[in-house]
């Protein structure tokens, strides 16, 4: 099997709730997705996703993944996408850095190899342990009231864990938690999430004031010298995210028991390969993860869920279902959340099939 054409397609969503607001002033109502599909000579086509949050969040911005894509696209027409390690050597030889760029080659790579075996992607990345599993909603930063009255809500609609995004004045962010705790009930799990928003100062004054209360502090600050000051004054677990970029980036934290829990966004490390490779690590160290990714929607989602049920249930922190969020629908067999659970596509590859005709026309084409 040879690849013999890759397309390109961007798709923009709009949040179908209010805006997504964030640490350091940050706000979106919509993205722009980039839909990556790999076309081979056996007629086998793989799909994938990669939607950056916004151009201010990391090192990944939506227009750099077209030309991400032609950069490599040339050297990968030719190759069997079934090698799924020697692509991932091809790419880190052809191109510096850029991990989210190669997670788009990678994922869909994984689509035609589950596709051309008979078999899911999760039976691929070890196995399923799950048919489905809990989903976290992310809150967006708000007034106290307004972040309460959405944890109210969506736990309505079955979710427990929730994820609060804070990071901004430490005052305003103590009384966002403390609002939220009031409304949880026995059993939820409440994250304050800053996205590194917070100067250590800051944060060691919102980890004293809620030091008896029972929540998770998420990624304080910048760096992880920063984040372990802050762990050791905390009397809460800690959640390490944008720090997590690689597996040396896992490793250092383990050794300085930097944290419990680790968010892994397929894109930010580089695809399933890279995130499976930190994961199974993860197991065998005993932390607890997060599987997800920046954004994303249908492919997305399919994606973070074949990682999330074959991860083993005790070290599923949690996950999410970003297509629930958007407005847009490109698969409709998609997984889709129920009672905040998602269920694992059983389909061969990712699952799901995209409508092609929803993407548009192609803004990179490579090959035939």
């Amino acid at each position: 099997m040879k690849i013999t054409g890759i397309d390109v397609y961007q798709v923009p969503y709009r949040l179908v709730q209010r805006d997504y607001a964030w640490s350091g002033g940050h706000s979106v109502a919509g993205f722009l997705s980039t839909i990556v599909r790999i076309r081979t000579d056996d007629g086998i086509e793989g799909f994938s996703e990669v939607c950056p949050l916004g151009s201010g969040y990391m090192e990944a911005f939506a227009r750099g993944l077209p030309a991400g894509i032609a950069e490599l696209g040339p050297d990968l027409i030719g190759q069997d996408p079934t090698r799924i390690r020697a692509i991932n050597a091809l790419m880190d030889n052809r191109l510096g850095g850029h991990a989210y760029v190669k997670s788009a080659v990678d994922i869909a790579c994984w689509d035609i190899t589950g596709q051309v075996a008979g078999v899911p992607v999760s039976t691929l990345l070890g196995g399923r342990y799950v048919e489905e599993f809990p989903l976290y909603r992310a809150i967006s930063q708000g007034t106290p009231k307004q972040m309460a009255d959405d944890v109210e809500k969506y736990r309505g609609e079955g979710y427990r864990r929730f994820q609060l995004k804070v990071g901004a004045n430490p005052d305003d962010d103590v009384a966002r938690v403390l609002a939220t705790l009031d409304v949880v009930k026995p059993g939820d799990v409440v994250i304050a999430d800053a996205n590194t928003g917070w100067l250590p100062h800051q944060a060691l004054r919102v980890v004293h004031a809620l030091r008896d209360r029972d929540y998770y502090v998420e990624q304080p600050c910048a760096t992880l010298a920063e984040c372990l000051t802050i762990r050791a004054h905390a009397g809460q677990p800690m959640v390490l995210d944008e720090v997590i970029t690689s597996v040396n980036a896992l490793l250092l934290a383990h050794e300085q028991r930097a944290m419990d829990v680790v968010n892994i966004k397929i894109g930010r490390v580089g695809g399933l390969t890279k995130a499976k490779q930190i994961r199974d690590l993860c197991e065998s160290l005993g932390i607890a993860m997060t599987i997800e990714d920046s954004w994303g929607g249908d492919v997305t989602t399919a994606a973070i869920a074949h990682l999330a049920g074959s991860t083993r249930p005790e070290f599923l922190f949690t996950s999410t279902d970003f297509n629930s969020y958007n407005d847009t629908t490109l698969a409709d067999d998609a997984p889709r959340r129920k009672n905040g659970r998602l269920a694992v596509p059983p389909g061969d590859g990712l699952g799901i099939h995209v409508d092609v005709k929803r993407l548009g026309e192609p803004i990179v084409r490579i090959g035939n």
